[in-house]
């Protein structure tokens, strides 16, 4: 439970106070609710557990396992994604900054979660579920996949913000990867 719990508020802190002000993308479903919260305005938490909710169908059907251990994690952290939405920080970092500490910080709480057997559901389930069936690392995986939906994003958040996005995800990726290496 502490691991969801810190994971969670990580999840939130990155996405709020790193991504959100710059217009960034996260990967994974978290991602694409951001694109709709920049497109529409919709709330990015209550947006991921929407779209999350055929793939928690799937897995209560063919993984359940994942399902009871992903569930909490979804909820905690698009509860606190949501929490965090109106809060102002005071500071203003530079983008690249911003770009760096927002990958760190959600890379280091998904790896907590994956490295105990949770995650936010979305494409970190998914990147699990295929990790442990061919046994390629779960980072690899999120990164493979968070890479293919900034892209679909350029349109909304321009050129500029893609490629900082893209340093993010290469960092959530790599942190991801090194939290869940297990000795």
């Amino acid at each position: 439970m502490t691991a969801i719990l810190i994971g969670s508020l990580s999840v939130g802190i990155g996405v709020n106070f790193f991504l959100a002000p710059y217009h960034l993308l996260d990967g994974g479903l978290i991602g694409i609710a951001l694109l709709m919260h920049y497109y529409f305005g919709s709330p990015v938490g209550l947006t991921t557990i929407i779209i999350s909710i055929p793939l928690y169908i799937y897995v209560w059907n063919s993984a359940r396992r994942y399902f009871f251990h992903s569930i909490h994690g979804l909820l905690f952290s698009s509860f606190t994604i949501d929490l965090f939405s109106n809060f102002e920080t005071g500071w203003e970092l530079p983008i690249f900054v911003s770009a760096i500490l927002g990958g760190v910080i959600i890379g280091l709480g998904v790896g907590l979660m994956l490295r105990y057997e949770t995650s936010t559901g979305g494409t970190d389930l998914i990147a699990q579920i295929i990790s442990k069936k061919t046994a390629i690392n779960v980072g690899v995986l999120i990164f493979v996949i968070d890479g293919c939906i900034i892209l679909s994003g350029i349109g909304i958040v321009g050129i500029g913000a893609f490629f900082y996005s893209s340093l993010t995800i290469m960092i959530v990726g790599i942190l991801t990867s090194l939290t869940t290496i297990h000795e």
